[in-house]
Order: C-alpha cells, then sequence, then structure tokens
C-alpha cells in the first residue's frame, strides 16, 4: 500500500471547500483523491489524471459520481478543463511528481536497481521508447548530458562511455553493476542519479511540469490553491521559479523613463497574481516512517 508523502500536509494546504471543484493530476494508487472525496459534500467534484494504466485500473475501481478519473498526461490538463466546462472554476490542483511504491516495486517496470528487472521506465508502457532503447541507440554525447543535465552526476562522462561500451543494456542489475565498478565502491548514489536522469529523459518530465504550469492559472478560480510536491532540486526549481514569477508585484516604474507600446501592454496583460505559502518539508517523523520521503518539498500558492 503506497502512502503519499505529506498526504495530511498536502489535503490541509489546499484548503477544500466542500463544494468546491478539485483536480488531483497525478492520481498514482488514489491517496490524495481519497482524502478529497472525504472532504468535499454531493456538490463538490474530483478530476484525477494520470499517465499510467496501472493507476486508471485503481480509479475505476472508485464508483462516486463525483469522481472522474483521466487517462493522460497532467500536462492536458488545460484541454479536459475545457471539456468538462471547468476553467476557473478549479478550487485546487495538486500534483505528487514523486514515484508510487506501486511504480518502483514492480520489477517488470525498471525503475529501481535494487530488484533485477527488463530495463524499461516508461511511465505508460504502451507509449514511447524503453530506457534500455533509448541507451542503445543514443550517442555518448546525448548519454552525457542527460546524465549531466537530469542527475547532476558527477561520473557522468565516465558512465556514458562504459555504456556505450558494454550495450547493448537490457536489465536494470546490468546498468547498476556498469556503474558499481566505475564509480566509489560501496555507494549507489551514482546509480539513484543515473537512474532518475534516464526516467526523467524517458518521460519528459520537466518539460510536462513546464507545460502545465504554462496553463495552469488560466483554470483555477480566484482564491483557487495550487499545491505542488517536488522530490529532486530540478523540479523544485521548475517550481519555485514559476511561483516566484507570478507572484511579484508589478513595480513603480519611474518618472520620465520612456517606455515602448509593446513594453506598456506586456506590464498591463500580468493579471496573474499568487500569493505563496511558506514550504513543507518532511520531518523526522515523516522520515522514519519513509526514507523515500527525505527530499520531498511541498509548496503551496493561492490565486489572488
Amino acid at each position: 500500500m503506497h502512502i503519499p508523502v505529506l498526504l495530511k500536509k498536502s489535503i490541509q494546504a489546499l484548503k477544500i471547500k466542500k463544494n468546491g471543484i478539485y483536480i488531483d493530476g497525478t492520481f498514482g494508487s488514489g491517496g490524495h483523491s481519497k482524502c478529497i472525496l472525504e472532504k468535499i459534500n454531493s456538490y463538490g467534484k474530483l478530476y484525477a489524471i494520470d499517465r499510467d494504466p496501472e493507476s486508471i485500473k485503481i480509479g475505476k475501481k472508485i464508483q462516486d459520481s463525483r469522481f472522474t478519473i483521466i487517462h493522460d498526461l497532467f500536462s492536458n490538463i488545460y484541454k479536459h478543463c475545457k471539456k468538462y466546462k471547468i476553467i476557473q472554476k478549479v478550487n485546487g490542483i495538486i500534483l505528487d511528481l514523486g514515484m508510487s511504491s506501486m511504480q518502483l516495486d514492480n520489477v517488470k517496470r525498471g525503475f529501481s536497481f535494487k530488484n533485477n528487472g527488463p530495463l524499461d521506465m516508461r511511465m505508460n508502457q504502451k507509449n514511447g521508447f524503453s530506457a534500455s532503447n533509448w541507451l542503445m541507440n543514443a550517442t555518448e554525447k546525448e548519454i552525457f548530458k542527460v546524465l549531466k543535465k537530469y542527475g547532476e552526476e558527477k561520473y557522468s562522462k565516465k558512465i556514458a562511455f562504459h555504456i556505450i561500451k558494454k550495450r547493448p543494456i537490457l536489465q536494470t542489475h546490468e546498468l547498476h553493476k556498469i556503474i558499481s565498478k566505475i564509480t566509489p565502491q560501496k555507494n549507489t548514489k551514482s546509480s539513484k542519479r543515473t537512474f532518475q536522469a534516464i526516467r526523467i529523459k524517458i518521460n519528459n518530465e520537466l518539460n510536462e511540469l513546464k507545460n502545465f504550469l504554462s496553463k495552469v492559472l488560466q483554470i483555477l478560480a480566484p482564491k483557487g490553491r495550487l499545491c505542488i510536491i517536488s522530490f529532486h532540486s530540478l523540479e523544485d526549481r521548475i517550481v519555485k521559479k514559476f511561483l516566484f514569477k507570478n507572484s511579484r508585484k508589478i513595480p513603480n516604474l519611474p518618472k520620465n523613463i520612456p517606455l515602448t507600446i509593446k513594453e506598456l501592454k506586456r506590464i498591463g496583460k500580468k493579471k496573474y497574481k499568487l500569493r505563496i505559502f511558506k514550504k513543507i518539508s518532511p520531518t523526522k517523523k515523516d522520515i522514519l516512517k519513509n526514507s523515500r520521503c527525505r527530499s520531498a518539498i511541498l509548496r503551496t500558492a493561492e490565486l489572488k
């Protein structure tokens, strides 16, 4: 049973209205959705989105007229809000960007090196190319860039060289062994960072997040809340930058400094404003319960 990280705090941060409209952009095993359904009344509505077919199977088991499960990328949120006619009516959106235990512990998914299985890593195994397929066809330079950019791995060049030398790499343990032999002994950090980097690449995760954020302010109702739980610095940086950019007040312009019509229009169009709340991190108690939550950060903002 997967227990979502910072579950209670993220539900509190949503400040749920009983008759509100909510979106769980990363349904997963349904932990957040079930809590939201407990807090809304018969007039409330919850839409949940997930790209993983296994999550959709779980979602379809929820027989509730207030609940709608959608099989898609959360970056396509605007399209679905338009379909259900809830643009500017959504009272809260939650994203949990972490991997679920259901995904990590399933050896057939290939997300973890702890157990051996096919090197897949796709959130939806019916679409796209697997990690082993990408490693087989990518150049050494491409692999190096992905490991450096998405994994922030200091042995990126060395790992990329040995991947090219040893491919095809079809199993998770094959990749882990390659990394273990060329990085410091008894240290799995390089494997963790490498697997993370490849997973981000395969699932286009950072672009998905950016595309979602580009639409989210058009969806929220006044006083609507956005809650995002991220698990590594790259995701959190994107979220933090977005929130900061959309919470800044337009500065008082100095007198007698000419501005072009284009510049004045740009300033005038900046109508969306966010109120940002203090970020929340797991407590020591949270980490003892679930070591995977160690790096989690919950950021919340409210549309003014």
